[in-house]
């Protein structure tokens, strides 16, 4: 886990498009998929980059997950479709939680449909939910959730 720095747009904007683009299709209309394609652009990233923690993992060099972190709160957490289902994101989810629970007693996060069982077996509760008209009539659903301390 390290810091990105702005030299690491492109790193974390390609993690990022990616995994919108082959994932999200599967999940979400048309209309959701291009919402979070402009919601997570370049200039949103640059953005973090400068005033959060974005933070890329690694795998012998090679980049293939990020994360942001404002706060207690986990936003833009990514990891590219090869590397899904083999439990690295369990354990960058480890990585970040125990970072957290240094300075907080919950940690919350946005859920889309691909994450939220994840998110719910580590004992994430939803807290809210959101259904946004989008582009074309079309709809994105996500949760927020929350996580405390010993819970």
């Amino acid at each position: 886990m390290l810091i990105a720095g702005l030299d690491q747009l492109e790193k974390v904007y390609n993690i990022v498009r990616t995994t919108i683009e082959e994932v999200y299709p599967h999940y979400y209309p048309a209309g959701a998929v291009t919402f979070f394609l402009s919601h997570h652009q370049r200039s949103h990233i640059e953005e973090d980059l400068r005033s959060a923690s974005v933070y890329l993992f690694a795998i012998d060099g090679q980049a293939f997950a990020t994360c942001t972190v404002r706060g207690n709160e986990l936003c833009r957490f990514f990891v590219l479709p090869p590397y899904q289902g083999q439990g690295y994101g369990r354990e960058i989810m480890d990585q970040l939680e125990q970072l957290l629970w240094k300075k907080y007693n919950t940690i919350t996060l946005d859920a889309s449909l691909p994450a939220l069982s994840m998110y719910r077996s580590r004992g994430y509760r939803e807290v809210a939910y959101t259904r946004l008209l989008v582009d074309g009539g079309d709809y994105l659903c996500y949760w927020t959730m929350e996580l405390k301390k010993d819970s």
